[in-house]
């Protein structure tokens, strides 16, 4: 049994893959606690493996996206194998990389949480990413690039620390924006799906 908060159809909303049709899978549950999560983790009810897939296959998106929370406290290689064999979509990971990934997932988003305020060991355990995403919150970000999971071809994202106040959150966007443009080593990421209202 796995804690689930929702199974949702929608566009995925930011890095690489900003557009995409994507079934999500939200876990409940993080062993960091960070400000600015959207995630209600006492949400959520405990599914089966088959009753997730049951209503993952109600959907007919590009790719399945593991969010949370933190997903990788809720999978296996095992689970990963069902997913696929039963979809046949390519498996995607939003994760703070803090514990080892199954290698059978396609595509890794770590997104570091070094200097968050809250509570956890950040250390991170992934070895490979993709894409790394990281949250602005005007940390120093030379030391990124020296991460064990970012290679040659890992795209470097950063992203503007999303909040409800307004003037903050643009204030917040045209900083990240500065930064991007200083050092073209980065690729701005939005939270498009924010932006479009839609979940």
């Amino acid at each position: 049994m796995r804690k689930i908060n929702e199974i949702f159809y929608s566009i995925q909303g930011e890095g690489c893959r900003a557009g995409v049709p994507s079934v999500f899978i939200r876990f409940s549950g993080c062993n960091l606690k960070c400000g600015f999560c959207d995630t209600r983790h006492d949400d959520g009810k405990f599914m089966s493996d088959d009753e997730i897939i049951e209503e993952v296959n109600k959907y007919h998106g590009s790719q399945i996206v593991l969010t949370g929370g933190e997903p990788s406290l809720f999978i296996d290689e095992d689970f990963i194998r069902k997913l696929k064999a039963s979809t046949g979509l390519p498996i995607a990971i939003e994760t703070n990389g803090t514990y080892i990934l199954p290698e059978n997932i396609d595509w890794v988003t770590v997104s570091p949480k070094f200097g968050m305020e809250g509570k956890g060991d950040a250390t991170l355990k992934v070895k490979h990413a993709e894409e790394l995403k990281v949250v602005d919150i005007g940390q120093e970000l030379e030391p990124y690039f020296h991460l064990e999971c970012v290679g040659p071809d890992t795209v470097m994202l950063l992203q503007p620390c999303y909040v409800e106040n307004e003037k903050e959150r643009e204030k917040n966007t045209r900083q990240t924006i500065g930064r991007v443009m200083s050092d073209p080593r980065w690729r701005l990421s939005l939270q498009t799906h924010r932006w479009l209202n839609i979940q």
